[in-house]
């Protein structure tokens, strides 16, 4: 019998297949997997710390860091809102007045931030004529004006989710929620098309289910983050009490403070409430002579490097640069902070296209029938959060308008074309608004030869000549 058939267990059956797990251990040197260090005694408990609402509210009310992590952000995300490409001045002004009237923005504002801090919120579209909320949001059905606005509610402000589940965008949401009242009954149950859903921290799917499909809370990835930045904050304000203090040596104090008697005891502390007295009005201290005072002063170097640790921690686990979040200058030589804003304003363009866009997207037919507007392309775009100088705003003109020239000389766009593209600067240079459509229609498939032509008859006549050589020595 081969070795192989040795191997196999009796009866022709294999043995299931475990997984193995790999790892680094020295136990000589207590170092990797099993050993007895510190490293390996390290646990991450699952806390959910989302759940724990009043802890929640506690941070939010007295942390002026956790206030700034959950608001800054979403300030940023509203602050240029949205433009809307497609419509005309009059369907444009009628949005705009409908917002303005149902506080729109604000209202969108605060629900993204109570979904930033307690993980989830929700808006409840507020429309005249459907009073129904179980039943599935009629855009039809709106008639101008009837549009009231967002009432919005946290996670745990008496709005929760039903069981059933639908796709809502790609995503698998409940499809119906219920309103509670302050005694807990049940005051409306809403179709999940009439609210618009604010969500905090995107979890996996299992977690995702144990917080009923909401979020997790902003502050709790960086819990333990704050909490260490407000200990070394306090205790280097502890230590300033600490920076100066005066020693006195006294002859007999042991015998004086444990045999003597009460009277004696109580001079000794009224003369020593004396010295302070003298010392914090005068500066001095009158001693009995042969006693000793000695002055002990602490410093402060190396406090600064670890408070600056403890602030850039925070910054990194809330995609805050050290300028937003704490409103500090950049530290180091030549250092502007500009690289820093640029990589924030970048992430808030990534939240604005997967946080808000879901939200205006819902939202803007709504208001566009409020408005009176029966048909709206919805063809929303953000405005730039980063405002270029007025050097570097020239620079990026002269370079993109020089290709667009160029590519036009070679003969590779027409005029009506190489005008359009022009025009397309304007937003981010502000120029070449005045290029209307009219005058690139003018221009509808004249070439550089034709424009050079029109301009100067007599270089479209040296043009002509040089053709008609070429012609006759061919």
């Amino acid at each position: 019998m081969s070795r192989r058939n040795k191997s196999r267990p009796a009866g022709g059956t294999e043995k299931p297949m475990t997984a193995t797990l790999d790892a680094f251990s020295n136990p000589l040197f207590s170092l990797g997997y099993g050993s007895q260090s510190p490293l390996e005694a390290t646990e991450y408990p699952l806390t959910r710390m989302t759940d724990n609402y009043a802890l929640l509210n506690s941070l939010y009310r007295s942390n002026w860091v956790v206030q700034n992590i959950v608001g800054l952000l979403v300030d940023d995300m509203l602050r240029e809102w949205y433009d809307l490409k497609s419509t005309t001045p009059e369907q444009g002004k009628a949005i705009q007045t409908v917002e303005r009237s149902t506080r729109l923005r604000d209202r969108v504002s605060t629900g993204l931030k109570w979904g930033r801090l307690y993980g989830g919120a929700a808006g409840l579209i507020l429309i005249d004529g459907q009073e129904d909320l179980s039943r599935p949001l009629d855009a039809e059905a709106i008639l101008p004006g009837s549009f009231r606005g967002l009432y919005i509610l946290d996670r745990w402000q008496g709005i929760s989710p039903d069981a059933g589940l639908t796709f809502e965008g790609g995503e698998l949401v409940p499809e119906y929620y219920s309103i509670n009242d302050a005694a807990g009954h049940t005051a409306a149950r809403v179709h999940h098309s009439r609210l618009v859903r604010f969500v905090g921290r995107e979890l996996p799917d299992l977690e995702r289910q144990a917080e009923l499909y909401w979020g997790e809370s902003e502050v709790e990835a960086l819990y333990n983050d704050v909490v260490a930045h407000d200990n070394v904050s306090a205790n280097m304000a502890a230590l300033t009490f600490q920076a100066n203090v005066n020693t006195m040596e006294v002859k007999g104090l042991e015998q004086l403070l444990s045999m003597s008697s009460p009277d004696v005891q109580r001079r000794f502390w009224n003369t020593m409430q004396a010295q302070k007295v003298l010392r914090s009005n005068f500066g001095m201290q009158l001693v009995e002579q042969g006693n000793k005072i000695s002055n002990t002063q602490y410093t402060f170097t190396g406090l600064s490097d670890v408070y600056e640790s403890m602030c850039l921690n925070l910054c990194g686990a809330s995609h805050y640069p050290m300028t937003k979040l704490f409103g500090r200058s950049p530290a180091g030589m030549n250092a502007t902070g500009e690289s820093d804003l640029k990589n924030y304003y970048d992430y808030v363009d990534t939240l604005r296209e997967s946080k808000l866009r879901p939200i205006l997207d819902k939202l803007l037919p709504v208001v566009a029938r409020s408005a009176g507007i029966e048909q709206l392309d919805l063809d929303v775009t953000f405005p730039p959060l980063w405002t270029p100088t007025a050097s570097e705003t020239a620079t990026i003109a002269k370079e993109k308008t020089d290709v667009i020239i160029a590519a036009f000389q070679a003969g590779l766009l027409d005029a009506d074309v190489a005008m359009r593209e022009l025009k397309k600067l304007e937003d981010e240079t502000g120029l070449f608004g005045s290029l209307t459509d009219e005058l690139i229609a003018a221009k509808q498939g004249q070439t550089y030869q034709d424009v050079t032509a029109l301009r100067d008859p007599l270089a479209g006549l040296m043009t002509e000549k040089t053709q008609e050589d070429t012609e006759e020595g061919e």
